[in-house]
């Protein structure tokens, strides 16, 4: 009798598992679009920074990653089971939050730089240690890049964790947190590990050419080392880029009319129109940002 219960518990246990692992495996389906940004963007935050501080960057990040997911997961739980209303207009806010990111980016390139630029050599001529790269200037430079690329996260995060609730919506309680955690560590194992590969690429082809006398493999570690800084241009486009798909995507799903229009529509077209409506949003928050800035009183 003793025998037979535990392998009936031994058994249900094992068609648990197996139910929780086929959930995970839809949801990561689910959200791997999400994914392909998330790379994307982070690899983009963390570029700027001082080859050897490369790998410690993205660990911090990572870890970051995980502190929100730690905090997330609960949360999603908690306001499904309560107030499940409340998902939409957090994740619009989140959404939105994004969208300003990817504007301010684009407004500071093309209306800010020659002004930052004229500022600049103003305070070097003013004070010529201003232009040196101390230490502790770096130091705060890699803080603030960290903040950002946490920040970021999160929203992704958050959306990413949506999705997967959306999923397992109607499973209990259990199953949806081991479903939530499940896709919270392979996505942060997952983007993360990507993104130290990709910083780490130039490295890799000076170790080619440094170590090998194939010419073969020299070719493909010059060619690697050539491209690095192509490829992490190309990737700050693709993250501002993915700043206004993913935004712009939650608020277009967050909005009915919006919502019914993309609905059935081409590839495209839903990508212009998530696209659009992420352009628009984060020019009206960088907008509104601005003028609470300048109506601000100013402090002595």
């Amino acid at each position: 009798m003793a025998g037979s219960s535990l392998l009936a518990l031994l058994d249900d246990i094992a068609t648990n598992l197996d139910d929780i692992a086929a959930m995970t495996k839809i949801a990561a389906k689910k959200t791997s679009g999400v994914l392909g940004d998330d790379l994307a963007l982070n690899a983009q935050q963390v570029t700027g920074i001082a080859a050897h501080r490369e790998l410690p960057v993205v660990w911090k990040v990572a870890k970051g990653s995980f502190i929100n997911k730690l905090i997330l997961i609960p949360m999603a739980l908690a306001i499904s089971q309560f107030v499940p209303w409340l998902i939409t207009p957090l994740l619009m806010l989140g959404g939105a939050y994004l969208c300003y990111e990817g504007f301010e980016k684009i407004y500071e390139k093309f209306f800010h730089k020659k002004s930052s630029e004229l500022h600049t050599q103003a305070d070097d001529q003013e004070n010529p240690l201003a232009a040196d790269t101390s230490a502790g200037t770096l130091e705060g430079l890699e803080k603030e890049k960290i903040k950002g690329a946490v920040k970021t996260d999160f929203v992704l995060s958050a959306e990413i964790i949506v999705i997967t609730m959306g999923t397992v919506a109607t499973e209990s309680l259990a199953r949806q947190a081991a479903v939530l955690a499940g896709i919270g560590i392979i996505m942060t194992v997952g983007v993360y590990g990507l993104v130290g590969f990709i910083v780490k690429l130039d490295d890799i082809g000076l170790y080619l050419v440094a170590k090998n006398r194939s010419s073969f493999f020299v070719m493909i570690g010059n060619g690697l080392v050539k491209s690095v800084p192509y490829l992490m241009k190309f990737l700050g486009i693709v993250g501002t880029v993915a700043m206004f798909l993913v935004g712009g995507g939650i608020i277009t799903h967050g909005i009915p009319l919006l919502a019914h229009l993309e609905h059935g529509t081409h590839f495209l077209i839903s990508t212009a129109l998530n696209l659009s409506v992420g352009v628009f949003t984060g020019a009206i928050a960088v907008f509104i940002v601005t003028m609470a800035g300048k109506l601000k009183p100013k402090t002595s």
